[in-house]
């Protein structure tokens, strides 16, 4: 959510500027369907933001300077509510309830977890005799 977040922030920010190229429109588009793709299965099927975001998603993006950028706009306020209605607390039907899942463990842990598995392969080496 938060880099949809920052997306978002990307295109609507009161200080962004409008992007120049059409590569610039087409990645930020490319951008913000994979944030509706993603925060999709958050949500409940049929929710009027889901809708509209995907509706948005399905269509192509407008020839000319003014349509892909009104067309972008539209596509970042349809994922900025899409946005605040998962942070809304919305249910989340992505998980089967009765299974148990592992979740994803923080940065630190995975940094922490190499670096004990590097120091101990260093000791390891260490202590092996010389020939």
């Amino acid at each position: 959510m938060v880099a949809a977040t920052e997306t978002v922030t990307l295109v609507l920010g009161e200080d962004s500027p409008l992007p120049e190229s059409p590569a610039d429109v087409e990645d930020l588009v490319r951008l913000l369907r994979g944030h509706v793709a993603q925060l999709g299965p958050r949500t409940v099927q049929g929710t009027s933001a889901l809708l509209r975001a995907q509706q948005l998603c399905s269509e192509s993006i407008p020839e000319g300077y003014m349509p892909s950028r009104v067309y972008l706009v539209r596509l970042a306020e349809a994922t900025r509510e899409l946005t605040a209605h998962v942070a809304s607390g919305a249910p989340d039907t992505g998980r089967v309830k009765g299974r148990w899942h592992w979740r994803k463990p923080p940065v630190n842990v995975l940094r922490g977890a190499v670096f004990t598995l590097a120091l101990a392969c260093l000791a390891l080496a260490a202590s092996v005799p010389r020939t």
